[in-house]
C-alpha cells in the first residue's frame, strides 16, 4: 500500500468509516497512488468539504491539482481508472462488459445494501425476517453474477480485483455488523459458496485489509445515518 504523503498531487476528503470512500482507497492502493487523506467530520462539515461539493455536500471528493474536484465515489473510481490505465485496470475494456458492471453496481449501492440499514431501523420480529429475506434473495443474485463475472475464477474481476470487487467489498465491514446483530449470514457457505469464498479473500488483499474500518467506526456510523434519516 503506498503511503499517505501531505505533498501528493492527489487528495481524498472524507471519513475513514464510510464505505463509499473505502471503495476510492481500495483504487488508489491498487494503482500505487500517493495521496493525502484529509479526515471530515460529518457532525460538522468543513468548508472545504461545502466549497469542493456544494450540491450533495458529501464524501468521498477527490481533489486532484489543478483540476475541479470530483465527486462521487463510483465516478472517482472510472477517473483514476482513467488517468492510471496501465496499472491494475479496474473496469474492464469490453463496453458491454463494462456496461452490465455498472448495472451491478448501481444495484449494490441502490438496492442491496440500503436493505442493511433497513434492516437496523426494522422494529419487530416478523418485519426483521422480511428484510433479511430480501437481503437473502439479493445475495443469491449476486452469487449469480460472480459466477458469471468471475469466469471461474476468484474475483468479479477474474484473476485480481476489478470494480464489482471494490464496489461491493466495501460494505464487507458493515456486512459483518448486520450479520453478528441479526444472526444470519448475508454470504453463506451452502446458500452463495463463491461470494462466501471471496469474501475471505477480499479481507485478505493486500490492498484492501488495511482501509476496512473497524467496527467502531461502522458502528458510529450507522448511528449517525440512523439518526439522520
Amino acid at each position: 500500500m503506498k503511503h499517505h504523503s501531505e505533498m501528493s498531487e492527489i487528495k481524498l476528503l472524507g471519513t475513514a468509516a464510510s464505505p463509499f470512500v473505502n471503495r476510492v482507497q481500495f483504487v488508489l492502493n491498487l494503482k500505487s497512488i500517493e495521496y493525502e487523506f484529509i479526515d471530515e467530520n460529518l457532525t460538522c462539515k468543513s468548508e472545504l468539504l461545502l466549497t469542493s461539493n456544494p450540491v450533495l455536500k458529501k464524501v468521498p471528493v477527490l481533489l486532484h491539482v489543478n483540476k475541479p474536484p470530483i465527486c462521487e465515489s463510483l465516478i472517482i473510481i472510472e477517473y483514476l481508472d482513467e488517468i492510471e490505465p496501465n496499472v491494475h485496470k479496474i473496469l474492464p475494456t469490453d463496453p458491454s462488459d463494462r456496461a452490465h458492471n455498472r448495472f451491478w453496481a448501481h444495484y449494490i449501492d441502490n438496492k442491496f445494501t440500503p436493505l442493511y440499514l433497513e434492516l437496523r431501523r426494522a422494529q419487530g420480529k416478523d418485519v426483521k425476517e422480511a428484510v433479511k429475506h430480501k437481503i437473502i434473495k439479493g445475495s443469491q443474485l449476486l452469487e449469480e453474477a460472480f459466477v458469471k463475472f468471475s469466469k471461474g475464477n476468484g474475483y468479479f474481476g477474474g484473476q485480481d480485483i476489478g470494480y464489482l470487487d471494490v464496489v461491493l467489498g466495501s460494505f464487507l465491514g458493515l456486512t459483518n455488523i448486520i450479520e453478528k446483530d441479526n444472526e444470519f449470514k448475508v454470504f453463506d457457505e451452502v446458500r452463495t459458496p463463491k461470494l462466501a469464498e471471496w469474501e475471505k479473500r477480499i479481507w485478505l488483499h493486500e490492498a484492501i485489509k488495511g482501509d476496512i474500518p473497524c467496527e467502531e467506526a461502522l458502528m458510529n456510523l450507522m448511528l449517525l445515518k440512523c439518526k439522520s434519516s
